[in-house]
């Protein structure tokens, strides 16, 4: 009996000790470390949340590309004997292979035609994975971000274009309305009462929009002749 108490001894004096340690806590630096990884995590929440990939298109222009693959592992004997971590590979393929495709396209076919860039990459990244045992099943461009100074030269082109356009087409109806206008008057220029009555006609519509007093030029002779009467 006292052989038991005498090995339970080093136990409860070790189970005190670990009491007393638990106790104390962590300590001075235990807390600065936990309120420096706080920090360190806050700090680079951000910049892990809205991360874009920079790439440099065909015609020299730097754009951020976000791009997400799906994937699933097919062979997970091939994972594990061919790669070491599946999520890493696969992630710095994808990279790559963005990277490939966009520097061979210029910015209008990047904003224009992702869905087939979407494809090839798909392809791309299934023949170059499928040794691993692992099955790209779908890619997709979720976002393509432009320099601030690329959006405000774009928008300045765009509004210049239109504007060119607006005169165009302005300067289109003031030749057609001055074909109407020559022919009109080419057909009253045979009837000098067409020529009265489109005058009178004017002055009626002038009259019903506006409440304003009308003068009437007279020609001379008449006036000479009311005189003369």
């Amino acid at each position: 009996m006292r052989l038991n108490q005498s090995k339970l001894a080093p136990a409860r004096a070790e189970e005190g000790s670990k009491s007393q340690y638990s106790a104390s806590g962590l300590g001075c630096f235990g807390w600065i470390l936990i309120i420096l990884s706080i920090i360190f995590t806050l700090a680079t929440l951000p910049i892990s949340i809205w991360f874009c990939m920079k790439v440099l298109t065909k015609d020299s222009v730097t754009i951020m590309v976000d791009a997400i693959v799906y994937y699933r592992v097919f062979d997970p004997v091939m994972s594990v004997i061919s790669v070491i971590n599946v999520d890493s590979v696969t992630h710095l393929l994808a990279q790559t292979t963005l990277r490939n495709i966009l520097g061979t396209k210029s910015l209008s076919d990047v904003l224009s035609d992702r869905e087939h860039m979407a494809q090839e990459m798909e392809h791309l990244l299934f023949d170059a994975s499928k040794g691993w045992g692992i099955k790209v099943e779908r890619v997709e461009f979720k976002d393509v971000r432009l320099p601030v100074v690329l959006q405000r030269a774009m928008a300045a082109e765009a509004e210049a274009v239109r504007d060119a356009k607006a005169k165009v087409i302005a300067a289109e109806g003031e030749l057609n309305a001055s074909r109407a206008l020559k022919d009109a008057a080419t057909v009253m220029s045979m009837s000098p009462s067409a020529l009265q009555l489109r005058y009178l006609q004017t002055l009626s519509e002038v009259a019903s929009e506006r409440n304003s007093t009308i003068m009437f030029p007279v020609p001379i002779n008449m006036a000479l002749a009311f005189s003369r009467s």
